[in-house]
């Protein structure tokens, strides 16, 4: 049986001032489903999932989720339709505690009564935050700040959570790590839309994936099928 489509971006050209960077860009996500958005630096990946948390606007195409239109909603009201986005770079609140970071995750009124229980699965997910909760986030290694930054998201009790780059400037080992974390998020019920320039874990965990090349939307598929494209093989995977 089709899943439900929670995310619909339909046709998107987004410019920076005059110069265009997105080319007619649409995407899926369905409920419960992790879709992985591919390409290279510069290829729009980021420019993408800006335009769909209200960073910026598109000039035509539109974003719909759960049947809201979010291109025509502050996006300060974005969170509160179940949309999180956890930025490339983190964008900690560094003076704050990893506890306070979290905490300013969850303002939303839905999120505010849940508070304590989410915390304490944002914990079990991340031992390592819950050892250094009174600590300032900007004290914490990259590793440590990437997994504050997708708690706080978390703490938002989001259905679809938008990761941006969440293994950027991590070893191998934490990096493997955070991609374990995000198909248990998934399994919790979350769906999930990543954006990442590592290709082949991204298509391991992926239910699907598309793949953007100088703004414009080139190839899509089953995570498997892509894997086995011979050119992403090629161009992505070193193959």
């Amino acid at each position: 049986m089709a899943k439900r489509t929670m995310l619909k971006v339909d046709g998107l050209d987004v410019f920076y001032d005059d110069m265009q960077v997105l080319w007619d860009v649409s995407l899926t996500v369905p409920d419960g489903e992790i879709v992985a958005l591919l390409g290279s630096n510069g290829a729009g990946k980021s420019t993408t999932i800006k335009t769909v948390s209200g960073l910026l606007r598109p000039q035509t195409g539109q974003v719909e989720f759960d049947g809201v239109r979010l291109d025509q909603i502050p996006a300060s009201r974005i969170i509160h339709h179940g949309v999180a986005h956890v930025p490339e770079g983190r964008r900690l609140f560094t003076e704050m505690t990893v506890e306070e970071n979290l905490i300013m995750g969850s303002l939303r009124p839905e999120a505010k009564r849940a508070r304590v229980e989410t915390m304490e699965w944002v914990y079990g997910l991340f031992p390592r935050l819950r050892e250094r909760r009174k600590q300032a986030a900007g004290t914490l290694s990259g590793g440590e700040q990437q997994m504050a930054a997708i708690g706080r998201g978390l703490m938002a009790k989001p259905k679809l959570l938008m990761l941006d780059e969440p293994s950027l400037g991590l070893s191998p080992l934490l990096a493997m790590e955070i991609f374990r974390i995000v198909k248990v998020i998934n399994d919790a019920g979350v769906a999930v839309l990543l954006v990442e320039q590592n290709v082949k874990r991204s298509l391991d965990i992926c239910h699907r994936a598309y793949v953007l090349e100088n703004g414009r939307m080139m190839l899509s598929g089953t995570g498997a099928e892509l894997s086995a494209n011979e050119r992403v093989k090629e161009t992505y995977l070193g193959l």
